[in-house]
């Protein structure tokens, strides 16, 4: 995990409207729009070994109608404060972004990749963790999903 990762795991984000009449339909055309939506997420996790370094990979792909603006994943474990009191969008506002790609029309493949040393390695909580991924739209609408794929650290 990056050093952000980390320290973002160890040390622990649409709103529409419209007024008159005009632009009530506005409102509701902005209302229809569907949150992104993300498919085939999955992560790999490969501890350090030895000399060599580990490695957190993360793969999604988001469709959006109105495009994609923002990807950000974070990488958190399952028995840390998230569990307890809720991942949000405001928690995610901060944290590294994917890297995406067009796959196809209103959709990217995104990937994450994060270096896991062994200090990191060691100073990182065993057992199950989950990606947290927040997708944006172009038009503003945003999709959260606390645990969009999952990895154990040994």
């Amino acid at each position: 995990m990056s050093r952000r990762v980390a320290l973002s795991v160890v040390g622990g984000v649409v709103l529409l409207g419209g007024a008159g009449a005009g632009a009530g339909a506005f409102a509701f055309a902005q209302a229809a729009e569907p949150a992104p939506a993300l498919t085939h997420s999955a992560a790999r996790y490969t501890a350090p070994d030895g000399d060599r370094d580990g490695a957190l990979a993360f793969a999604t792909e988001v469709t959006a109608s109105s495009g994609v603006k923002s990807v950000k994943v974070l990488a958190w474990p399952q028995n840390s404060s998230f569990a307890k009191k809720g991942l949000t969008a405001k928690d995610m506002a901060a944290v590294e972004s994917a890297d995406c790609k067009p796959s196809g029309k209103d959709a990217v493949r995104c990937t994450y990749t994060a270096k896991v040393t062994s200090a990191v390695a060691a100073s990182s909580p065993r057992g199950a963790w989950h990606v947290a991924v927040l997708a944006t739209a172009q038009d503003g609408t945003t999709t959260l999903d606390t645990e969009a794929a999952g990895f154990t650290v040994r």
